[in-house]
């Protein structure tokens, strides 16, 4: 067996463990969601609330990293029992699914990905297994006509064109099925109770979580992907094996028999898409692989949050798509359900950039030119984009120094649209770029290589 990748915060499996999709239909559903290229992701849930980070907390296990920002109470246990109670004031009334969608196609968006469960088990859609939930009576939210914020979100980005990823967890903290509540709850992320002990209570927990799974696959319509975080839930750990293979081949055979599968970090026939987490790989995976990082510090919304530049952001797209790789950038909306007006102003200069540069970006795989030191290459079909990164001071030298694909017959501005004048010389195309004005110069320049 080969071994993981330690990359970023989380391990993800190489080419060599990868195992390909048998279905034609998923594999080729594949092929068309890795070409959209940029998703929105949001981390979302009453914990916004508080400014700290999603449900981590709630495990002392992960206390050492997770619990600094608890300041007001020394209890883990009554902190617990407040944040198990946040569901009772979230009451997001900016929450606009319309608006939200319109906003991330113009900001350059294809997907979203979105939260629909995650460790602290608050489920943001109508779900009938559980009354911890977003359309339960005891949140306020609950009579608002977009209370089922999934299916409000879903149906708004479907109708702008995005795919949809469906992220859901599979651990629950809240569930008596996983930690109940005879034993000892936080002490680790694990499971609470021994499985091989108690097996009816574990097989409550699997068929809870199946029946969950096929909640949101069969009412909030065409699902892209299935994106399933919480990789210490597997069978070769403490026994956590919820028979995912029943439930993914139970949902492809009725109602998503295209159903793209995230199983993230475990490996195997469920992790289609491999997932770096707040790390860019330094050359292609040979996989379909997808890194989610955050715009700001975290995946959940901070009142503090400090947010990457716009340059930094199209830097980091660049990296990532030159290496054949999508972007699912984090941002989280506030309590009220509106996105920072700071990170919304970010992303919507990259929607601007993109849509002069997006013609290499979307639709393209790695090409098999060496990145340079401030340059990096796509493909789409035939053609070959070379992109030039700036820093703060955007500036082209006189004589560019591109590597030669060999045969090109015109190098196009993608800013200017103008044809630039160039000759090759063995393994380097030189473009004369001397006569190209820098006005409306940004973050990047892409060249068409034709």
């Amino acid at each position: 067996m080969a071994a993981f990748l330690q990359n970023g915060v989380h391990d993800y499996t190489d080419a060599e463990r990868y195992v390909p999709p048998e279905s034609p239909q998923v594999r080729e559903h594949l092929r068309w969601f890795t070409g959209l290229k940029l998703g929105l992701m949001m981390h979302w849930s009453p914990a916004t609330q508080l400014g700290l980070m999603e449900s981590w907390p709630l495990c002392d296990g992960d206390g050492d990293w997770s619990q600094a920002e608890i300041d007001w109470t020394p209890d883990m246990d009554e902190f617990r029992c407040q944040y198990w109670n946040l569901n009772k004031t979230f009451h997001p009334i900016r929450f606009q699914p319309d608006k939200l969608a319109k906003t991330a196609k113009e900001c350059g968006f294809r997907y979203i990905l979105f939260t629909t469960k995650h460790h602290d088990g608050f489920c943001m859609f109508d779900t009938a297994e559980t009354g911890y939930k977003i359309t339960a009576p005891d949140c306020p939210f609950s009579a608002s006509p977009n209370a089922d914020v999934t299916r409000a979100l879903f149906d708004a980005c479907r109708a702008e064109g995005l795919g949809v990823s469906a992220y859901f967890s599979k651990p629950d903290w809240h569930s008596d099925f996983y930690w109940h509540r005879k034993f000892c709850i936080g002490k680790t992320r694990n499971v609470n109770y021994d499985v091989f002990k108690d097996p009816a209570l574990w097989e409550s927990f699997v068929r809870y979580t199946h029946r969950q799974l096929q909640e949101l696959t069969s009412r909030y319509g065409k699902i892209d992907v299935l994106w399933l975080d919480g990789g210490w839930v597997r069978p070769d750990n403490l026994g956590q094996d919820i028979r995912l293979a029943e439930a993914v081949e139970a949902i492809r055979a009725t109602t998503q028999p295209h159903l793209i599968v995230c199983d993230r970090t475990v490996g195997g026939a469920y992790e289609n898409i491999v997932t770096p987490e707040q790390s860019i790989p330094d050359e292609p995976l040979g996989v379909p692989w997808e890194a989610c990082v955050t715009l700001g510090r975290y995946f959940s919304f901070h009142y503090d949050d400090e947010y990457k530049s716009t340059r930094e952001v199209a830097h980091i797209l660049l990296k990532i798509v030159s290496n054949g790789g999508s972007l699912a950038l984090n941002v989280t909306p506030r309590p009220d359900g509106a996105i920072p007006p700071q990170a919304l102003s970010v992303l919507s200069r990259l929607g601007r950039w993109l849509r002069i540069h997006g013609e290499g970006i979307y639709g393209s795989h790695s090409s098999a030119l060496r990145s340079q030191e401030n340059v990096r290459y796509t493909q789409v079909g035939e053609t070959v984009y070379a992109y030039v990164m700036f820093n703060d001071n955007p500036h082209l030298p006189g004589r560019l120094f591109l590597r030669n694909p060999g045969g090109i017959q015109s190098v196009r501005l993608q800013r200017t649209g103008e044809t630039i004048p160039f000759q090759q010389e063995g393994d380097w195309l030189i473009v004369d770029t001397s006569g190209v004005s820098m006005t409306g110069a940004e973050y990047a320049d892409g060249f068409v290589l034709r």
